[in-house]
């Protein structure tokens, strides 16, 4: 997802030191760590049936939770957060490993009534009525109700988002990144367990049309005046990307000739859109073009790509990326960067898509390390760029980008209590990637990484240190204490230096211990050359009277006399 840009006032880092770590709750802790209700179960399958009844912005159904007993347990951890309701639990235990063939409507005479449930604010803790062995597989079906809470700013702020199109009919959806898909079904809501398939059974009025993620298996009308379309992923997705659109859509496709064969490009917009969305969305196969040069295939392919339209900004919906940039390049037609480059395409479609890869495919486990998705998924921005337009407009775009920004606080945030770092993820990210792109001085080397990351870890839940490592061991440089450098301060390194008598004098200051980032500078006239400072200084011969530095990399530099 894209962040709102607020430009902050930096605040000094003796201020900053005298700021407290936030105090984070009992809630924090259920929500964002593996607690005792969460570590024995793995979710293999959700199977999410939920009616909107738009009168009243309230929604009701049933989510079934097919899971594997990891170890012997007896308490679960579901989570579903206020003012929904749970109304009641059925467990089915011991079904075949094929959780994936059950017939939906056999589920209407569950096994057993689970009565022990105790609710500790958004977590709702349930006794199962037998100890549950060790590697069965069962499920759950959870029967909710409520109104959800209502997004005041997607998708930026999490919760259920009701306009209206341009001819006054109804347009539904929900934000909930960070938010959390609890906020409008009942799951294990945390990121490090995603299902490895999922079912969205969607009943809204029968004169609009429900689209989700992956393909749509059929549709039913009912006999009161509602339709359920049920759509299907086939492969691994985390929870705040399972999401419904509803709407009054119509839908046009293609055929895309990837790496892995035909891959199905879809389209759903709402009808007033349709014209503009023929010619806007001529960057979506542009896009995959330069993301799968530099990603390596996409990842979904037996799901299939889709833009849809949203009621809002957009969002790394797996297989059905929300789209509302407005039809027209840049972001809300401003070009971030403040070079022209970023006017050259659709900001949404870039940014968004890249996450299919770098948040979808390779997820972090928890959202403290969410550059990992938004340090990449802005990068990609320049990727495309520099694959369409040249290396030099991509360069002048991420450095571009640099104003942006803020060094608030430190990138990744503190881990288990579902809260991200700085914002700066994004550019400052991006930027950090760039510079060890620069280091790595190799492009053939470094694409091999990117697609490298996605073939190692595809499909998979990660932590900041495996990627960290990956970089490293496959680039053979210790890139460590660069990490910590941009991810874990909110310094610049400076290159102190000093130039006299043909002698430039040079260190690393306002840096971690031990950091050791390379960095090219002009030693002669139009000739750039590695230099590798350290915290003492160092010197080597200058044939010019001024330092230029390769401005490719994220540092400052301070001149002594």
């Amino acid at each position: 997802m894209l962040k709102k840009f607020i430009f902050l006032t930096l605040v000094s880092f003796s201020i900053l030191d005298q700021i407290s770590l936030a105090q984070f709750s009992h809630a924090d802790t259920l929500r964002g760590s593996i607690g005792p209700g969460r570590m024995w179960w793995n979710v293999l399958k959700y199977d999410l049936h939920v009616k909107f009844n738009i009168k009243d912005s309230s929604i009701s159904g049933f989510n079934a939770i097919y899971y594997r007993a990891m170890q012997k347990a007896q308490t679960m951890q579901i989570d579903l957060q206020a003012p929904l309701v749970m109304d009641s639990v059925f467990l089915i235990a011991y079904i075949p490993l094929r959780y994936d063939t059950y017939e939906p409507e056999k589920i209407a005479t569950p096994s057993q009534r689970i009565t022990s449930i105790a609710r500790d604010g958004n977590a709702y803790f349930i006794t199962l009525p037998v100890n549950i062995l060790e590697n069965s597989t069962n499920y759950l079906i959870v029967y909710y109700h409520g109104k959800p809470h209502i997004a005041k700013n997607p998708p930026w702020d999490g919760g259920m988002v009701y306009k209206k199109d341009i001819a006054g009919n109804p347009w539904i959806s929900i934000a909930c990144q960070g938010t959390g898909a609890s906020i409008w079904y009942p799951c294990k809501d945390h990121q490090s367990d995603e299902p490895d398939s999922a079912e969205l059974h969607i009943t809204a009025p029968s004169d609009l049309v429900s689209v989700s993620n992956g393909r749509l298996r059929n549709k039913i009308n009912n006999r009161d005046g509602t339709a359920t379309y049920s759509w299907a992923v086939t492969e691994p997705i985390n929870n705040y990307c399972i999401i419904p659109y509803i709407g009054k859509y119509v839908s046009f496709s293609e055929i895309y000739k990837g790496e892995k064969g035909d891959l199905d490009l879809s389209y759903w917009v709402l009808d007033s859109n349709l014209e503009k969305a023929k010619k806007q969305f001529t960057d979506a196969p542009r896009m995959m073009k330069a993301f799968e040069y530099w990603f390596g295939p996409y990842p979904f392919y037996e799901d299939g790509y889709k833009l849809v339209d949203a009621p809002y900004l957009g969002m790394e919906h797996q297989s059905a990326t929300a789209y509302g940039n407005g039809y027209q390049n840049g972001y809300h037609g401003t070009d971030l960067s403040g070079t022209g480059w970023g006017m050259k395409w659709d900001f949404i479609i870039v940014h968004e898509s890249g996450h299919e890869w770098f948040a979808n495919n390779i997820t972090t486990k928890d959202i403290a390390d969410m550059w990992v998705h938004e340090g990449f998924a802005n990068y990609s921005e320049s990727l495309f760029t520099e694959y369409y337009y040249g290396k030099g407009a991509a360069n002048a775009y991420v450095i571009g980008t640099r104003k942006r920004i803020v060094n608030d606080k430190p990138i990744i945030g503190p881990y288990g209590v579902n809260r991200e770092g700085s914002t700066d993820m994004y550019y400052k990210g991006g930027n950090m990637l760039h510079t060890i792109r620069q280091v790595i001085n190799d492009d053939e080397k470094f694409r091999n990484i990117l697609r490298g990351l996605n073939k190692t870890f595809y499909h998979a839940t990660v932590n900041t240190e495996q990627v960290e490592d990956y970089i490293s061991k496959q680039s053979g440089i210790n890139f460590s204490k660069v990490f910590d450098q941009y991810l874990r301060t909110i310094k610049i390194p400076v290159l102190e230096y000093k130039i006299s008598r043909g002698k430039l004098s040079y260190r690393w200051t306002n840096c971690v211990q031990g950091f050791n980032l390379p960095v090219k500078v002009m030693l002669i006239n139009d000739r750039y050359s590695f230099i590798y400072p350290s915290e003492n200084f160092k010197q080597t011969r200058i044939a010019l009277k001024e330092l230029k530095v390769d401005e490719n990399f994220y540092i400052k530099t301070n001149q002594l006399k």
